[in-house]
């Protein structure tokens, strides 16, 4: 297997389109452990969307299969004024509330079991004031570009989700290359805001070539690049970046109240012996095996960023980005893999600036391969070239690592990075995939 590897290893790279690039394979024997191969395996690469490994094992391990997420709303009013009651959010930064993904986090279902509950309550609010209790520290990670955290994949893990934080924008085209193209609408219609559209309309079969910008230097987002002619509700997805108001505003639609001003403080109310609290709803979510689920098979960078600081908030008591990069590290530490082999940013791959080494990313799968949740982790690993495998792609990258049995029962673990590839990346993809059809 290793000759076989080494000598599809040089056809990779003596291919015009991975001449300036660098590739990194680490190959071992599931059972045993043994190297089967490695090229470039001590090297930090930027590994995508492979790094997730790294946080769902850690979550699984810290966390727990059964670990549920737990979000309580509150009335907090006066006994003599029932009417100026606030509701009081503690939240647990649960990436899955108001997901359309699982049927007991439905926006709707959620959206209408407060409703009903605020119903049911002797308090009478005459408008939705909603306070959220401080949890997470921080956003959005560090090295996150401006051209990612306006839309949908780059969206911030806050201490209260909405929706995966993300809303759906619907363009319209026209019937000419180079007509404009609009903003049509927003879905949900709650999530209108200001939004400056520089589209134009493109080639038919063209796809989505859209970025949103969030504001630098301006009030207004704006959204750029093309669409393909004659779109009447041609959907993108953009992030929401203040989920706290989305959700408020759905909310008080729901009870048909106004929204008050400034409807969402990041800080707990002022301490007042006078004022009481009574609960009305609590939401728990599903199992974090479940979430992991979704996490790993569609790639979500939110539930990455959750896991992330939700580790670090239970284990260190600080609920940001980098004390839970620094938990990362310390965990795999004691478990073999040295620190300098892990340059993180972040909890789900998409910052430019992180670094691992394939040697890194095959010992996490081997870890998983003895640990008592593995079925759960396994089942949750998309399958591609007819092997399980977690993908990544960045501008640049694209990196593979998972399992696969060949046909003589061999079972491999295996990992491979390519950074600054030329060229077309399904073009790239294919080449790589040959490379690894050796191991079946």
């Amino acid at each position: 297997m290793r000759d076989k590897l080494t000598k599809a290893m040089a056809q990779l790279e003596a291919d015009s389109q991975f001449r300036h690039a660098l590739v990194a394979m680490t190959v071992r024997n599931s059972t045993s452990n043994a190297l089967v191969y490695a090229h470039n395996a001590a090297i930090g690469v930027a590994p995508a969307s492979t790094q997730k490994l790294f946080t769902s094992v850690a979550a699984f391990e810290l966390l727990g299969g059964s670990f549920q997420y737990s979000t309580t709303f509150s009335y907090q009013y006066l006994p003599d004024s029932l009417q100026e009651a606030v509701l009081l959010v503690q939240p647990s930064g649960d990436p899955s509330f108001g997901s359309s993904r699982f049927a007991g986090t439905q926006p709707e279902k959620i959206i209408a079991a407060i409703a009903h509950s605020a119903q049911q309550s002797p308090i009478k609010p005459k408008a939705v004031k909603t306070v959220v209790l401080p949890l997470f520290t921080d956003d959005l990670p560090g090295g996150w570009v401006w051209d990612d955290i306006g839309n949908y994949y780059g969206a911030g893990a806050f201490s209260c989700n909405w929706r995966e934080n993300q809303y759906d924008l619907l363009l319209s085209s026209g019937k000419q290359v180079g007509d404009t193209a609009l903003v049509a609408a927003t879905v949900p219609v709650t999530m209108q805001q200001p939004l400056e559209s520089h589209l134009q309309s493109a080639a038919e079969g063209t796809g989505d070539n859209t970025i949103v910008y969030l504001p630098y230097g301006a009030h207004t987002a704006s959204i750029v690049g093309t669409i393909p002619v004659n779109e009447k509700a041609f959907a993108v997805s953009a992030s929401i970046t203040d989920p706290y108001n989305a959700f408020a505003r759905e909310l008080a639609a729901a009870m048909q109240l106004p929204v008050q001003a400034s409807s969402v403080l990041l800080q707990a109310p002022v301490a007042d012996n006078r004022r009481r609290t009574t609960t009305l709803f609590t939401h728990v979510s599903p199992s974090f095996d479940s979430l992991n689920y979704w996490f790993l098979r569609k790639s979500i960078n939110l539930y990455g960023e959750a896991f992330l600081k939700t580790m670090a908030l239970r284990q260190k008591g600080i609920g940001s980005t980098s004390t839970g990069v620094t938990l990362l590290k310390e965990f795999w530490k004691t478990r073999g893999i040295e620190p300098a082999a892990l340059h993180l940013y972040d909890g789900s791959g998409l910052s430019p600036q992180n670094r691992v080494t394939t040697d890194a990313l095959v010992s996490v799968l081997q870890y998983a391969r003895a640990r008592s949740w593995y079925n759960s982790f396994y089942l949750a690993l998309p399958t591609y070239n007819g092997m399980k495998i977690k993908s990544g792609s960045i501008n640049g990258v694209r990196s593979f690592a998972g399992y696969h049995t060949a046909k003589d029962g061999v079972q491999y673990s295996f990992a491979i990075v390519v950074n600054n590839f030329d060229g077309s990346a399904a073009a790239a993809v294919k080449k790589i995939f040959l490379l690894l059809d050796n191991l079946k």
